[in-house]
């Protein structure tokens, strides 16, 4: 009865309930840094956020996350489709392509293999739709186009309270495609990235600060998604007035405020893409679809009939297998005994 820890002395006492005190005094003196083990590294666990908060605030990393871009063009796409049924506005003729008995449209975009010009347009309306509907116009003096100009030109006094139309985003976007030669992959993977800055900075991408964000964002997904990345020099070459230091400076501040964090796993690559095809679907932006031909049934065909040819031995191997002493003896066939 004599011990401090017995639960007769007080309830909070209890060896099987420890107080929250206790416990934090204990991780402080597990934790303390010492000259003998170096600095302290926290491990990732500990720097992971609590699941329910991590899928509302991260969904460039969980792909059960709703993208942001999505959610922000459906306020517009509802108050487009509210006015066209009160002022009884007809749709038009319908544009979309439809299969026959003797024609056949297949759609050559896949989550694989996305359409190049398609996928641009859809990205740069996703980013037509962040800085059209932002919450504030929080940005960073290393993303400001006043004080970091992309070119020579004078930047307009009102350069930050006139927001970009969508051919003017889809006009810079696809010239740095073009004279990259990037390809319509990366182009999701720089969306995957600029709403991850969003969420990890807690910025907003406006109009003083769009275009070095998505040249960032740009500059960034070229790097880790194609095998030959083009350099800083590069996109110098295409934006002749900023330099070397400049993209240097940005690309760093980019990585830092992402925390190192350029994983894309293939679910979040896979939901973006979904998600934009469904952003296409309402803004009447359609997919090309072409005539099936000859040539592409054929080859479609010979695709068919391989993977059906290995379907088939990958049977027969799990048929060898699924016989025990299949070298020893052979089937035999017994006759039925009716009773």
């Amino acid at each position: 009865m004599g011990n401090t820890v017995s639960c007769c002395v007080s309830p909070s006492g209890s060896p099987k309930l420890p107080r929250q005190a206790d416990r934090l005094e204990d991780y402080q003196i597990n934790t303390d840094l010492s000259d003998d083990t170096g600095p302290y590294l926290q491990h990732i666990s500990d720097r992971e956020l609590p699941d329910d908060l991590a899928l509302e605030s991260n969904p460039s990393d969980h792909a059960r996350a709703s993208t942001i871009f999505l959610s922000k063009s459906q306020t517009d796409v509802r108050d487009k489709r509210k006015s066209n049924h009160i002022n009884h506005v007809s749709p038009g003729p319908l544009s979309k392509k439809y299969s026959s008995c003797s024609t056949i449209f297949i759609d050559d975009s896949t989550v694989s293999q996305p359409n190049l010009k398609s996928t641009i347009k859809c990205v740069t309306l996703a980013i037509y739709y962040h800085i059209k509907n932002r919450d504030s116009d929080r940005s960073l003096d290393i993303f400001d186009e006043k004080k970091h100009p992309l070119s020579r030109e004078q930047v307009p006094d009102d350069y930050s309270r006139t927001d970009p139309e969508h051919k003017l985003i889809y006009r810079f976007v696809r010239t740095l495609f073009s004279a990259a030669q990037l390809t319509a992959e990366c182009a999701i993977v720089t969306l995957v990235y600029l709403e991850r800055l969003l969420t990890y900075a807690e910025l907003d991408i406006c109009p003083c600060n769009w275009k070095r964000i998505v040249l960032g964002a740009i500059l960034l997904a070229s790097k880790v998604w194609d095998d030959q990345a083009v350099w800083n020099v590069d996109y110098c070459q295409i934006l002749k007035d900023i330099t070397v230091e400049d993209m240097n400076e940005m690309e760093r501040h980019f990585l830092e405020l992402l925390q190192f964090n350029i994983n894309v796993p293939a679910s979040v690559y896979a939901k973006y893409y979904f998600d934009l095809r469904s952003l296409a679907d309402d803004n009447n932006l359609s997919f090309p679809l072409e005539p099936l031909s000859n040539e592409r049934a054929q080859k479609l065909e010979a695709i068919s009939r391989l993977c059906e040819d290995k379907y088939k031995d990958l049977s027969r191997a799990a048929m060898r297998r699924s016989f025990s002493a299949d070298n020893l003896v052979g089937i035999r066939k017994s006759n039925a005994v009716l009773s």
